[in-house]
């Protein structure tokens, strides 16, 4: 089926209910089911368009797929594009699948006025999520971007605490200025874009544009030339003179002759192969050459931009020329800016310290499932924003900041231990403790420059892996951390730690339940948050054994703050706080949710390659791959004293790639470089260039 119909359809599911919800008349429990046939119908479709046998998405493949591209405002280059990788693909499940749940929180109890409206702007909040991570149009990209910040605002704003609006207008403003910040770098990216630069590999450029022309198109055919007929008449000739040899030497030496003529026949056929992949490759260059000039003959008459939104020809453009290599302040350039501007905006969402005040407020005032929504996904849009545009489009940015990624997630995952330990509202406590997990995925990000001595990059390929994995984890754990919160909290209204205690004896099973979750945060082997957290470790030992040791040092402050809320809440004394007789067992409803959560939990534990890590596999394999060959190129044009004289000599040009995926091994200790026909739609490897001292391509 047509990606632009399926991928749409996945998209604007939601928001088209929420339309058609606002239109009839509902009451409040016939508007809560038709939002949570909604997310339900969303999350099965999620599931079985990428997963399914005969699905839009192949997991043996690291490119991006299901890509669709629709002209929108073509004289600025902005499309309606959009399409999924092993990145993406993880993080829209986990969309679709914490909405759901989220929804069936939304009960009486923690929705308690204007249900049609809550879930109308429910909707539309899902909408904008998903359309984040498959957009990759920048431009679209930001819309979906923004269009998720005004239904979140809402929802805190008029469904809150007691001090809503402060946290509301909080968020509101901090997601504001992020996003000022990301318009900032987008037009800076825009306007030193450049489609006709010579560097520009033509072929991915027009695949990145989706220009690129079938090559068995009528107008892909090129017309045969003189030298090209007189090499088939040759060839007829041979062949015929071949034959009539053959025949006249089976008289004299039959078994010679039958052994002479086979190998010529078999030399006729790789001839003829040979030739007809030499005739597919003039036809294919014919055709780029020709969709090429058109593009070319576009721009000068004004019907599309020389510059783009594209996120896949940004990528081109930031790892293979020099357009975005400017100086600006301080002699740093154009990109390391640009990375700085998009960094400082998505760890906003993140969040990071010392941007991650508004997150403790927005989660203590919001409502049970807007919490989990926040934690469970929001968050995650953050991390997907640093991997996806900042890394691949500004990688000079990345490679020279990573030890400022690296601080910067080091100390959120202390500080937010640390204060942590210091709360005494249970939600305020999750809300730290989501600051701390998420630090574990800015330092997986950040490890680029452990592959700088050697050039190996397995110790990043680690990184980002857990750092997916630790976004997806946390994504389960703290939705399941706060759903566990607001049980209790409809009941006794209440959120004081130094007042509960005793809850095991009271609800046993929700206590039960709670407790899975809880180990499932703190990082316990077998659970969701163990992989993540482990990976990323081990990636940071070789950046720096210092900031290794510290983020290891973490996991016993973890320990410390889950165990002793255990400790607090469901063992100890006994309950000393108000409404205690609310304190009944937990229903089915709220059984259900729980142990759906805890069940994801432990599945990630226990099989995180089968549910996570296929998936995404090859696209971080390729993305990896490309960066360190645009590594090795930057190394190459450093003076010798710029600290780059030990760096060792690089693959050389002449070294044959293999036609056969890349096969990684934790063992090994320089990555091979990346089969070209596998490599991301719109990504130019810089493989096919040598990389020779002093070269500046």
């Amino acid at each position: 089926m047509d990606p632009i119909i399926t991928i749409s359809a996945l998209v604007f599911l939601p928001a088209l209910s929420a339309l058609v919800l606002a239109c009839i008349p509902l009451n409040s429990d016939e508007s809560r089911l038709w939002a949570l046939i909604t997310t339900a119908v969303t999350f099965v479709y999620s599931v079985f368009l990428f997963t399914a046998s005969g699905a839009q998405f192949d997991a043996n493949l690291g490119n991006m797929q299901a890509s669709f591209s629709v002209p929108w405002i073509p004289s600025f280059d902005i499309d309606y594009f959009m399409g999924i990788d092993g990145i993406s693909l993880p993080l829209v499940i986990l969309t679709t699948f914490v909405s759901l749940l989220a929804m069936a929180a939304s009960t009486s109890k923690s929705i308690t006025k204007h249900m049609k409206a809550y879930c109308v702007l429910f909707l539309l909040l899902e909408t904008g999520m998903i359309g984040v991570f498959l957009a990759l149009d920048f431009f679209l990209f930001y819309i979906f971007w923004e269009v998720m910040l005004l239904p979140m605002y809402f929802l805190i704003g008029i469904w809150g605490g007691p001090r809503r609006e402060y946290a509301a207008i909080k968020f509101f403003l901090y997601t504001l200025f992020g996003s000022v910040l990301m318009l900032i770098a987008i037009l800076m990216l825009y306007f030193n874009s450049d489609l006709e630069h010579p560097d520009l590999d033509r072929g991915q450029l027009l695949k990145a544009l989706a220009l690129y022309p079938a090559a068995s198109s009528p107008a892909a055919t090129p017309v045969a030339s003189p030298s090209d007929e007189g090499t088939s008449d040759e060839g007829t000739s041979d062949e015929g003179t071949s034959d009539e040899g053959t025949s006249d030497g089976c008289q004299d030496e039959p078994t010679n002759q039958d052994a002479s003529g086979e190998t010529e026949s078999v030399e006729t056929e790789l001839a003829a192969e040979a030739a007809a992949e030499e005739a597919s490759e003039r036809q294919e260059a014919e055709a780029v050459n020709l969709a090429y000039e058109q593009l070319r003959e576009d721009i000068r008459s004004g019907a599309r931009s020389k510059h783009t939104f594209n996120l896949l020809a940004l990528m081109q453009m930031g790892q293979t020329t020099d357009c975005f290599n400017d100086t600006l302040l301080f002699g740093w350039s154009l990109q390391t800016w640009a990375f700085l501007l998009l960094f400082i905006g998505f760890a906003i969402k993140v969040p990071s310290v010392p941007v991650h005040t508004w997150l403790p407020d927005a989660h203590v005032e919001a409502p049970t499932p807007i919490s989990m929504i926040l934690a469970g996904v929001l968050l995650k849009m953050g991390g997907y924003g640093i991997i996806r545009i900042c890394y691949p489009i500004c990688p000079e940015g990345g490679y020279q900041l990573a030890w400022f990624v690296c601080a910067i997630g080091v100390i959120s995952m202390i500080y937010g231990a640390f204060a942590a330990l210091a709360q005494k509202d249970f939600k305020r406590l999750v809300a730290y403790s989501s600051v701390s997990h998420m630090g574990y995925v800015v330092v997986g990000f950040g490890v680029w420059s452990a592959s700088a001595p050697l050039y190996n990059t397995d110790y990043w390929n680690m990184g980002i892996n857990g750092a997916m994995f630790q976004m997806i984890g946390h994504g389960v754990s703290s939705a399941g951390m706060f759903f566990m919160v607001g049980v209790v909290y409809d009941r006794v209204h209440h959120r004081n730690l130094d007042e509960f205690g005793g809850l095991f004896s009271k609800m046993p099973v929700y206590s039960g339940l709670a407790i899975g979750l809880f180990f499932a945060g703190l990082g316990l082997p077998g659970l969701c948050g163990f992989i993540g957290e482990v990976l990323v470790v081990l990636s940071i030992w070789n950046f720096s054994k210092t900031l290794a040791i510290l983020s290891a040092a973490v996991v016993i402050l973890t320990a410390g703050y889950i165990l002793w809320t255990l400790q607090r809440v469901y063992l100890g004394a006994e309950y000393r706080g108000p409404h205690e007789e609310a304190l009944t067992p937990s229903t089915m409803h709220e059984n259900v949710i729980a142990g759906t959560l805890l069940a994801f939990a432990i599945l990630l534990g226990v099989l995180p390659y089968h549910t996570v890590l296929q998936f995404m596999e090859k696209t971080v394999d390729q993305q990896v791959d490309t960066l360190r060959v645009w590594q090795m190129g930057y190394d190459d044009r450093q003076p010798a004293d710029a600290g780059t004289a030990s760096l060792p000599t690089p693959l050389p040009a002449s070294e044959p790639e293999s036609s056969a995926p890349t096969q990684r091994t934790t063992s090994s200790i320089n990555r091979q470089p990346v089969d070209r026909q596998s490599r991301p739609l719109g990504e130019v490897s810089l493989l096919d260039r040598r990389h020779q001292p002093g070269n500046t391509e």
